[in-house]
This record gives structure tokens, C-alpha cells and sequence, in this order.
């Protein structure tokens, strides 16, 4: 039995989704032959606690989750949690980073031959300077 069955319809109030979530939990209850007493035993919880999640009143959501892993159905809790497909983190860095100002860098100069050759620290070639100030 899945939960997305008792869940999924968009068009329940939340009155409606508690109720059919609570039915689906009494039916998985009932599938496993346990009484409510057991129930209520393992998720550490009290009887009336369980009769109330099952009629879809009044629970919260610490009680659910320890109904639903006493029934051994913690796939369920998955399926309550969204996928996340980007990282949040990621999301803000990057809005960061198109947020920040964009600047027009300056064109950089080429380097000629005689200043390669004088932070090289060595003379350079007459000639090898007159071809890179041509060009």
C-alpha cells in the first residue's frame, strides 16, 4: 500500500488528506494483524494517540513518523520529502555571483620583446625588438 494513495488528490482539504492518511495507516495496521495496543506500544505513544492518527485528528507530526516507522514503513517518510534536484547552496552562490557588479577590464598590452627581456633581466636582440615594435 503506498501513501501517495491516500495524499495525492489535490483537490482534498487537509481535512480530507489527514483522514485518508489515518485510514491508510489503520489499513496498514490491520494488514500486519496488530492491534492498536501494539501499535501504540512500539512507536512509544499512547493508545488514544494512535486512535486519533488513524481517525485523522489531531496528531503531530513526531507522532506520525513514530506510528509509521513502528509499522515498519519509513519509504513513507520519503515520499513526504520533496526531491531536491539543485543544491540550495549552489542556488545562492550563484545568485551571488550574477548579483555581483560587472566591470569592463582594461585591455591588456601586449608585452614586446624588450620588456619580456627586461623583466627577464638580460638584454634583448636589437633586432628581435625592431620586429615586435612593427608589428
Amino acid at each position: 500500500m503506498e501513501l501517495s494513495k491516500f495524499t495525492s488528490e489535490p483537490a482534498l482539504t487537509s481535512e480530507e488528506s489527514e483522514e485518508r492518511l489515518g485510514a491508510g495507516i489503520r489499513s496498514l495496521r490491520l494488514s500486519q494483524n496488530l492491534d492498536q495496543a501494539t501499535v501504540a506500544a512500539r512507536a512509544g505513544v499512547s493508545v488514544r494517540t494512535v486512535k486519533n492518527l488513524e481517525a485523522g485528528r489531531g496528531s503531530s507530526v513526531a507522532t506520525l513518523v513514530r506510528v509509521v516507522r513502528a509499522l515498519g514503513r519509513t519509504d513513507w517518510l520519503g515520499e513526504l520529502q520533496p526531491e531536491v534536484a539543485v543544491s540550495p547552496l549552489r542556488m545562492l552562490a550563484q545568485e551571488r555571483r550574477s548579483a555581483a557588479p560587472q566591470r569592463a577590464s582594461k585591455p591588456r598590452r601586449r608585452a614586446s620583446a624588450a620588456d619580456a627581456a627586461d623583466s627577464a633581466g638580460t638584454a634583448a636582440d636589437p633586432a628581435t625588438v625592431r620586429a615586435a615594435e612593427a608589428e
